[in-house]
């Protein structure tokens, strides 16, 4: 007997076909038709993802996003209502507690974290926030992404409206803005965002919502039902990385090829958790780096796979590995030795004594589709 918690939508997926799989404490759908057909139907039209084992928080408090300042490299206090931003929870040595979505909604922050870390965050986060800081876990709202090139125009067909009379509608957001709307007088909060690289939106809904909502996008010619099997492989193919796998509290935000998450404020006033460690190791290089790899051949290499140098000694470690429906070839993410990380570098894997080789490659593999604001 399975002791996976059931997602909002769990009769739902088996009444869609969905194989479910253990994942985070959760019995989640792994595939409906197929990972290979399910990821490219996600790439050329529009799929819809139950990502409801991820923890939805509310910080309440005037100084909230200060107080999370404490605890994460970005710029909150900057982060203007209606907009998102990624962001790493570090602990205090410098490595990487999860990494987690902030928006400011215009009352509170509102904060997407990751489904098999959510106790642990909602834990720190209890130790380091100051007592004045209101920290709510929204364990009644679903969380659906809608992905794909064809997104928009899906959405735009089942009747979201403003929340406000004059405020844009779901389909008027740019990638990384977020707000409130009503669907059939049911409240959703809406962002323009999601984890594989294409166009798209995450949609928090009432949990006995949820069934209704995801029915009415799926009932849309564009849109299917996509499970974790795709979704995993979208997102290699967009560079993205899986906490837990690709990045975890032994790796730094430089190791891991995020320092884009440092804003440059926090950078200046290196006043978050390991600052001088970390912007050492920005300024002068880590010994080791997160790369993008193409594998030579039709074999995958897998998680865990070991990096060797040429006297077949273990210098790193594959942390994602699969086969890129989109490019028709295996694809990988790696730590390497820093002087490996060169774009063009050759790497040897040995995987079940086997050899393999990769070369070092600009991620994301597959080029982001996001609908960015036009810069003026």
């Amino acid at each position: 007997m399975s002791d996976d918690e059931k997602l909002p939508l769990d009769s739902w997926h088996r009444a869609q076909g969905g194989r479910m799989v253990s994942f985070a404490g959760y019995s989640m759908p792994i595939q409906y038709e197929g990972i290979m057909a399910e990821h490219l139907w996600t790439r050329e039209s529009a799929g819809l993802f139950d990502v409801s084992h991820m923890g939805q928080l509310q910080l309440i408090g005037d100084d909230a996003a200060e107080a999370l300042e404490a605890i994460v490299p970005g710029d909150i206090s900057a982060l203007k209502p209606g907009r998102v931003r990624y962001t790493l929870l570090l602990a205090e040595d410098g490595g990487i507690l999860d990494d987690l979505m902030v928006t400011n909604t215009g009352k509170h922050l509102y904060l997407v974290v990751n489904g098999a870390t959510k106790h642990d965050d909602i834990a720190y986060m209890r130790r380091h926030l100051p007592d004045s800081i209101g920290l709510n876990h929204l364990e009644g709202d679903a969380l659906l992404a809608l992905q794909g090139p064809k997104a928009a125009e899906a959405l735009a067909r089942i009747g979201i409206k403003p929340f406000k009379d004059g405020w844009p509608v779901p389909t008027e957001l740019f990638f990384m803005q977020a707000g409130p709307f009503l669907w059939n007088d049911v409240p959703l909060g809406i962002s323009r965002s999601g984890y594989t690289g294409e166009d798209g939106f995450e949609i928090s809904v009432p949990a006995d919502k949820a069934e209704a909502l995801a029915q009415a996008l799926v009932d849309q010619p564009e849109v299917k039902p996509i499970g974790l099997g795709a979704r995993d492989s979208l997102r290699l193919e967009a560079g993205l990385p899986l906490y837990g796998h690709d990045i975890d509290d032994r790796t730094t935000p430089i190791e891991a090829d995020l320092g884009f998450a440092l804003s440059k404020r926090r950078r200046e006033a290196a006043d978050f958790p390991a600052a001088s460690k970390i912007l050492s190791q920005r300024e002068h290089g880590a010994e080791r780096k997160r790369v993008g790899l193409i594998i030579e051949g039709r074999q995958p290499v897998r998680e865990g796979a070991a990096v060797v140098d040429d006297d077949g000694k273990e210098v790193g470690k594959v942390t994602s590995g699969g086969f890129s429906p989109s490019l028709g070839q295996p694809i990988a993410m790696a730590y390497v030795p820093a002087a490996q990380s060169e774009l063009g570098s050759t790497i040897t894997i040995e995987q079940r004594g086997k050899p393999f080789t990769g070369t070092v490659a600009a991620m994301p593999f597959v080029p982001h589709n996001y609908h960015r604001q036009p810069k003026l």
